[in-house]
């Protein structure tokens, strides 16, 4: 294990991030008694537990298999991290088979027929079917200011996409946006849409002590953008929230089926919202807009790069399970991990049969096919261990074990 080499201000980092991604409502529970603190974390935990155990008993599924424990090397349900045990199912579907067994020998067969089938399996088995007909999304310029980066003039937009919600007044759904692009460029220029933490006042990633440029000050001095998407305003990251948010709205406050898109379909949808949005900013090269997201934002871009071609390009960090990481590799977190309670809201609700009655192997399709459904247009994925581990040991008192999601495929 890679030691905890840092202060407590990266452990509150990290504690801080958690909470961006769990708060069902809009009271701050850091502004809680620790008494309030803890019963409104199980009160989050015990709500997921029970949407949990609803949606297996509408699969008819008993038990599951247990996850991988990542935080007990000698636990009889170990995560796996010897490569020479990684690969217990080699064999993976043919993304360049058809449905009917023919092989695919022309760009027109992919693009007409294979791309959709591989699609319609993602969406039934794994992320959920997203409706045909979502709601129309308002945007506002909540407001503009200026600003800098480094030495180089900046203008700041701070927007709200209001999401239709006259189908289902009981829902509310506001997008939040913030976009930066250089103050001085007289063209449209590109963008790479970040889908980040709500991180508090004070609080963020932990800078290295030289001062070099972050990636955001780069961006700038190459003449480009960034914007900064928050997915949890438009759907909590817990099934407590799942009768709320762009899922609930869908639903007018009920309950999911098992084929319902997850958390990571809808906030892909979100960042689909925002391109709207960015082509018709007469300042946004909207042709040229990346995305990009860390470990469970990593698997939301992925999905969102694979489902809306518009993106140009993906940067996607630890994505691990759920996202890049193949679900026939078994090395650190699993198919069973990702479908238990903590986590299966990510997830169509089918996606847990194959922790249950039916195998890894089962699944019809894989990630290394949501990588091809990028194609032609490049997608960097990268991993990292320590950041990782610090975020293992502030969750596991929280929500039980977290494994490491940068195993690659």
């Amino acid at each position: 294990m890679h030691p905890v080499a840092s202060t407590n201000r990266i452990l509150i980092f990290f504690l801080m991030m958690v909470v961006s991604t769990v708060s069902v409502s809009a009271q701050d529970p850091w502004t809680m008694t620790k008494e309030d603190r803890d019963a409104y974390f199980a009160k989050i935990r015990a709500a997921s537990e029970q949407d949990h155990k609803a949606m297996l008993v509408l699969l008819g599924i008993g038990t599951l298999r247990q996850g991988a424990n990542g935080n007990d090397p000698t636990a009889p349900n170990a995560a796996n991290y010897d490569e020479s045990k990684a690969n217990p199912f080699p064999a993976l579907p043919d993304p360049l088979q058809l449905n009917s067994g023919k092989r695919v020998t022309r760009a027109s067969q992919w693009w007409d027929k294979r791309r959709n089938e591989i699609l319609k399996d993602f969406d039934q088995y794994v992320y959920g079917v997203q409706p045909a007909h979502t709601p129309t999304v308002k945007w506002q310029i909540v407001s503009t200011s200026n600003d800098s980066s480094g030495s180089i003039p900046v203008t700041k937009k701070l927007l709200v996409g209001r999401v239709d919600n006259s189908a289902y007044p009981e829902v509310t759904v506001e997008i939040n946006l913030t976009l930066v692009t250089p103050a001085i460029s007289t063209v449209p220029v590109p963008v790479i849409l970040e889908l980040t933490f709500n991180f508090p006042p004070g609080f963020g990633p932990p800078r290295p002590k030289e001062t070099s440029p972050d990636w955001k000050e780069q961006l700038i001095a190459k003449g480009w953008g960034y914007a900064q998407f928050i997915p949890t305003s438009v759907q909590a990251d817990n099934g407590a929230g799942l009768t709320s948010g762009i899922i609930g709205l869908m639903n007018a406050g009920k309950s999911r089926k098992p084929d319902d898109w997850g958390a990571l379909k809808a906030w892909a949808w979100g960042a689909s919202r925002i391109l709207d949005y960015f082509e018709t900013d007469p300042g946004v090269d909207a042709r040229k807009i990346g995305i990009t997201g860390h470990s469970r934002y990593g698997k939301a871009a992925a999905v969102a790069m694979a489902y809306d071609q518009r993106f140009a390009i993906a940067y996607i960090s630890s994505s691990g399970e759920g996202g890049l990481k193949l679900h026939r590799r078994n090395a650190g977190e699993i198919v069973e991990n990702v479908a238990a309670a903590g986590e299966y809201h990510w997830m169509a609700g089918n996606f847990i049969k194959y922790a249950g009655p039916l195998h890894w192997n089962d699944l019809p399709v894989d990630a290394h096919e949501l990588i091809g459904l990028c194609a032609p247009r490049p997608v960097f994925i990268g991993c990292g261990a320590l950041v990782l581990f610090l975020l293992d040991v502030v969750l596991l008192a929280m929500n039980g074990p977290i494994l490491k999601e940068c195993s690659l495929p």
